[in-house]
């Protein structure tokens, strides 16, 4: 999936883990929306699966699933991620928001470099959807 043409967006290296993580959680949903629209037929039904594997409890699970599977280049993408200062939701456990910001940076990371194809392995290993 790309939507953008190279050389229109600054050196992924060169953004901050937040702006990657940013990026990164457009990416998730987009992927979270285009599977689960296959099984449902309405738009309240696909918000209320999909809420479930945006969240970041849930993508705190996904990304202890990926660890093992990620380049040491991933691992440090995940870790500057994880290890941003940024605002946390006063309802989310801290914990696991910094690990969903780590997961989200890494896929922002993988799909501004065009990665493509290592972002759907890494992807195809959660298997969120039901």
């Amino acid at each position: 999936m790309t939507i953008y043409q190279k050389g229109q967006l600054p050196d992924p290296e060169l953004l901050s883990p937040l702006v990657l993580a940013y990026i990164g959680d457009a990416v998730f949903e987009l992927y979270i929306r285009l599977r689960l629209s296959s099984r449902y037929r309405t738009v309240h039904q696909l918000h209320e699966h999909a809420v479930r594997y945006v969240a970041a409890a849930s993508q705190s699970e996904f990304l202890a699933v990926l660890q093992p599977h990620l380049t040491e280049k991933e691992a440090l993408i995940m870790r500057r991620g994880r290890n941003a200062k940024g605002k946390v939701p006063r309802h989310v456990d801290l914990a696991a928001y910094r690990r969903s910001t780590g997961f989200e940076a890494l896929l922002g990371y993988l799909y501004l470099t065009g990665e493509t194809e290592r972002l759907q392995a890494l992807l195809d290993l959660i298997e969120p959807v039901e």
